[in-house]
């Protein structure tokens, strides 16, 4: 499986997305009751499942479940509320769903960890990584587990079984050259392998194709700014099949596109000022495509995960 990869091969630079979306899940005031989220990262979308999706609640400490349609989650890991146990989270940032075992792979990033926890009626996870400042996962078609270390600037690949990831990105410090990066956050891998990392500290995406010593910058690295050749703390990263990059630009409230080989991107959604406004977003931080390809924004500060449907028009 390749996470949260756009389905569909009808998804090119022509497809656009209606500008007001609807809020599918939260929308409140944060709060801990199932129909709010507080400070929600990342989202997983099902596609298997009617789009059910999976959010990871970073200030309530747990990961939730909500079905198509529904007016409230439902809790799937964490149920204790915070803390270290095998039974609680920290501040989870991510979570993928791996098919295979029918389980959820967690990013616990408050207790430096990686948490496996079956997808139903699961009252503790297993840690499966120890002792890792996580902030990203994804998994390719081998099942291959890969996780961006935001304190150490590094991705590395961890093949079934294996106690020590190897390194795919990064690991040269943190820094801005073409063989480092600074605070890495979410990352996507292709189906030819290459890693693609938002650089948050850089305001660049980078692109690490299997084996390289270096990356490429695909999106950004012209410093920080709101110009279309800039980012803002970039955080959620997607690439189609025709190596399109489309990136949550956080600091810039919108969802960006970076075509292959281009200097600049285009906004695709948002991009009208910070606010609360269906067309609007506060603080974007992550993004995912289910499989018609509606766009599905995780919209950190209002607390909810906005849906913008394909514009047929």
């Amino acid at each position: 499986m390749l996470k949260k990869l756009a389905s569909s091969t009808q998804i090119n630079m022509s497809t656009k997305w209606t500008q007001y979306g609807f809020t599918v899940a939260g929308g409140n005031e944060p709060g801990t009751q199932l129909n709010r989220l507080f400070w929600p990262h990342v989202i997983y979308v099902d596609n298997d499942d009617d789009q059910t999706i999976y959010i990871a609640d970073y200030g309530n400490n747990r990961v939730v479940k909500w079905t198509s349609n529904a007016n409230s989650g439902q809790i799937v890991a964490g149920k204790n509320g915070y803390g270290y146990r095998n039974d609680q989270c920290n501040q989870p940032t991510d979570v993928i769903v791996d098919k295979k075992t029918n389980s959820m792979i967690i990013c616990d990033w408050g207790n430096k960890r990686v948490v496996r926890w079956p997808c139903e009626n699961a009252e503790n996870g297993q840690t499966i990584i120890s002792n890792i400042d996580c902030s990203g996962l994804a998994m390719d078609n081998n099942g291959n587990l890969y996780v961006s270390d935001y304190k150490k600037g590094e991705v590395r690949r961890w093949e079934k079984e294996e106690t020590n990831g190897k390194l795919v990105a990064g690991g040269n410090g943190r820094g801005n050259h073409l063989n480092q990066l600074n605070g890495p956050t979410y990352i996507f891998v292709d189906q030819d392998y290459s890693v693609y990392v938002s650089d948050n500290n850089n305001h660049r995406v980078m692109k690490w194709v299997k084996g390289a010593k270096q990356g490429i910058v695909v999106a950004g690295g012209q410093g920080l700014g709101n110009s279309l050749a800039q980012l803002s703390n970039p955080h959620g990263v997607i690439v189609d099949h025709l190596d399109n990059v489309y990136v949550a630009d956080f600091g810039n409230n919108r969802i960006m596109r970076w075509s292959k080989g281009s200097k600049k991107g285009s906004i695709i959604v948002g991009g009208d000022e910070q606010g609360h406004q269906q067309n609007q977003f506060s603080g974007p931080i992550g993004l995912s495509f289910d499989r018609e390809n509606n766009l599905y924004v995780v919209d950190h500060w209002n607390n909810r995960i906005q849906k913008f449907h394909v514009d047929l028009t």
